[in-house]
């Protein structure tokens, strides 16, 4: 049976949402916690009042990078746009650690974007926006050089959907990095990395320099999992402290640099808009 919003807060239960259903299951670990499915698939982890709490291995390695590029004692009002929602777990994450920081939350569903802002009590805007919409419409429609970190983590059921992962959809997220910025994009990935080789392309084409963070066996193909893509215009220098973080984690990972990415890749060609067939005269 689906369950409704109550305004105070989450309840587990069936939610009915705009592109399906959510439901919401309370972590046997915890009080506060929650699991968050989308149509039968893990979306977010959230600990209420432990905002810097990630369960997501592959969400630790996006704030490690984020971090390791913008310190949080020395960085003010850094500016992100996350492309995909969901229980808004990293949104949270970025507002404890950068507390002046200045989010926009791409969520394609707009009940689900309801329930989130009543079930986990999210900072308020202009701390934290959440804007329905297609995420790459709402891309193509923001100023560039606007942003400092652009967060691709988007899913329909395991693959990201095909128009977010062509050359022409990263070109257009890359327009709207200022400096130094940086795009991170979470990969889903078969044990073979046939898809992820050709998502990773497309990103190593519009940007110069970028680098790859994934534990040993999914880089050895022994399983499916995450591999986070970092991309920026200016060279991404894993630092020791980098390094030591992402091997203290549940699954310690490891960073590739720009050479060793490009080497995975190989000649595998990206995806690309279809052509527009030219107007009839």
């Amino acid at each position: 049976m689906m369950a409704r919003g109550t305004g105070k807060g989450p309840t587990e239960g069936l939610y009915p949402i705009s592109t399906g259903s959510a439901e919401l299951i309370q972590d046997g670990s915890s009080s506060d916690g929650w699991l968050l499915k989308i149509n039968g698939v893990q979306s977010s982890h959230i600990v209420l009042g432990e905002p810097l709490r990630l369960d997501f291995e592959y969400m630790r390695w996006i704030v490690a990078l984020v971090e390791d590029r913008f310190d949080p004692e020395r960085t003010g009002r850094l500016r992100v746009l996350h492309q995909g929602g969901g229980g808004c777990s990293m949104p949270r994450y970025l507002a404890a650690r950068f507390p002046d920081a200045r989010q926009v939350v791409v969520e394609l569903d707009a009940k689900l974007a309801d329930y989130v802002r009543e079930w986990f009590d999210l900072p308020k805007a202009p701390l934290l926006r959440i804007r329905v919409g297609e995420a790459r419409e709402v891309t193509e429609s923001l100023t560039p050089a606007t942003r400092d970190v652009v967060i691709r983590d988007v899913f329909a059921g395991s693959r990201t959907p095909e128009p977010l992962t062509t050359v022409e959809f990263i070109q257009a997220s890359a327009r709207l990095l200022d400096g130094s910025g940086l795009f991170v994009a979470n990969i889903g990935s078969a044990p073979d990395h046939v898809s992820a080789r050709i998502e990773a392309a497309a990103i190593a084409e519009a940007f110069p320099h970028v680098a790859i963070v994934a534990d040993h066996a999914m880089l050895k193909g022994r399983r499916y999992g995450n591999i986070v893509v970092a991309a920026s215009m200016t060279p991404i220098v894993a630092s020791p402290a980098l390094r030591r973080r992402l091997l203290g984690g549940g699954l310690p990972a490891q960073v590739w640099d720009d050479s060793q990415t490009r080497t995975w890749i190989g000649a595998t060609e990206p995806l690309r808009d279809p052509a527009v067939p030219a107007a009839a005269t």
